[in-house]
This record gives C-alpha cells, structure tokens and sequence, in this order.
C-alpha cells in the first residue's frame, strides 16, 4: 500500500514484492519537492530560487502572493501553461506506471491528471474512483481525488461530488480514499505548518458504515499517523516519496 509516490520511480518498482497486491492512493506527479526545492515540475521551469519563495509563501499561507509569483512566471515563458504541464505529466507517467507490479489497483490523488491514465495505465493495474473491487477476499472502496484549496491543484472536485462517490462506494472492507477524514490530528502536516483539507463525507461514512480500515495519504507529515474511530482503523500510508516504503496490510 503506498500513497504520495511523487515521481518516486525506483522504489515504486520494489514496493509490491512479496504482496499480493499493490495499492496506490495517487499523486503520482512529482510538481515540487517541498523538502528538495530542486524537484519537480515548477523547478524545472522556473528555477530552484522561485522554488524556495514560492514554497515560503504557500507555507506562511500567502497564498494570493503565491499565485501572483506564479502569474509573473507563467507570463514569462513561452508556450502555453497547460500543455508544458501536460507534457512534464506525461514525462513523468511514462516512468511511473510501468513500475507498477501485476496486479495494482490504483486511485488519483489531487495533484493527478485522471485524463492522461488509461493512455499510460498498462492491462496488470485497475484504476479505481467512486468504485469497489474485491481483493484477497474482501471488499475494498476507492475513492480519489481531493476536494478544493486555494493551492487549486489538477484534481480538486467540489464537497456535492466527493461526497457521492463516497456514498457510491457503500459499505467495505477497506476504504481507500486519497485524502483522510477530516480530523484534525490526521489533516494537520507538521512540517508544511497548516490543515490539509479532510472529508466530512468521509468521517460520516466510516462512523457509518464501520468499515475495518480507512487507508488514505495527502498529508505527508501527519500530527497523527494512524488513530482509532469507533471500530475502523485509520492509518496514513504516505508519504512515499519520502519514505521509499509501502504500508502493509495483513489478515
């Protein structure tokens, strides 16, 4: 099980040994490394030095100044902003999926492009969002995705449509969702300094519907990374990229 892969390739490729399966909660695409300013899309175009401010103001939550830095950059660069994104996406999918072992069973994360997978998802992986599927004998729910921020990332989706593909799922097993419940030891990141934003949705349907576990990632560095609600577990499986180590689950 691993969430936040993060351009992370080369432990990807090691991540499903000796499991049945593999798990992925998204975010695959790597746009800034915020614990190495020289990773990732943004630096790639723009430099390790607007990097370093710009993750200085989203982490001091000047996030109008940040998207006025970024506007002044974009305004400086020839070709159009969506396809140059597309294309580093792409440069990065193309590393990415074929490291995913038979089988994985995949969901996207807010930083994902979900129009690009089916080009790059190859026949041994299943990608999931709002749906179910039954492994090693229990049943698993995905839901992907995250819901909206001022960070405006690829994959944001309003609270009405989280909320249905939540409902969509029902009643599990294992609820695997990219973003946790909106707790506020499990949507606090202790390095970034702010709350992540968590589902409502989500909390509701595990006090609900009491699956056994609720599996997610989003906050690399959680305040609490695995704690108890009524009879489901939930643990963070993130952050991946960091980590180079999958989350196993066992029964």
């Amino acid at each position: 099980m691993v969430s936040d892969v993060h351009g992370n390739a080369r432990d990807l490729a090691r991540a499903g040994e000796g499991a049945d399966a593999l798990i992925c909660l998204g975010d695959l695409v790597l746009f800034l490394d915020y614990a190495d300013h020289s990773r990732g899309i943004f630096p790639d175009l723009f430099g390790v030095e607007n990097a370093d401010r710009l993750v200085e103001l989203r982490t001091a939550r000047r996030f109008e100044e940040a998207r006025e830095l970024g506007g002044r950059l974009w305004g400086g660069i020839d070709g159009d902003r969506a396809q140059l994104i597309e294309q580093a996406v792409r440069k990065q999918y193309a590393e990415l999926f074929p490291a995913f072992p038979t089988p994985t069973y995949a969901t996207y994360g807010n930083v994902d492009m979900p129009q690009l997978w089916s080009e790059f998802a190859e026949p041994g992986t299943t990608v999931l969002d709002g749906e179910r599927a039954e492994i090693g004998g229990r049943v698993f729910g995905f839901v992907g995705g995250g819901l909206r921020t001022p960070m405006r990332t690829p994959y944001e989706i309003s609270d009405e449509e989280y909320a249905a593909k939540i409902e969509a799922v029902g009643e599990v097993d294992v609820l695997c969702t990219h973003i946790p419940p909106e707790v506020p030891e499990l949507v606090y990141d202790t390095v970034a300094r702010r709350f992540e934003r968590g589902s409502r949705a989500l909390l509701d349907a595990i006090r609900r519907t009491r699956p056994r576990y609720s599996l997610f990632g989003h906050v690399h560095q959680p305040l609490a990374p695995r704690m108890r609600i009524g009879a489901t577990e939930c643990v963070n499986v993130g952050h991946f990229a960091g980590s180079g180590k999958p989350w196993a689950l066992e029964w």
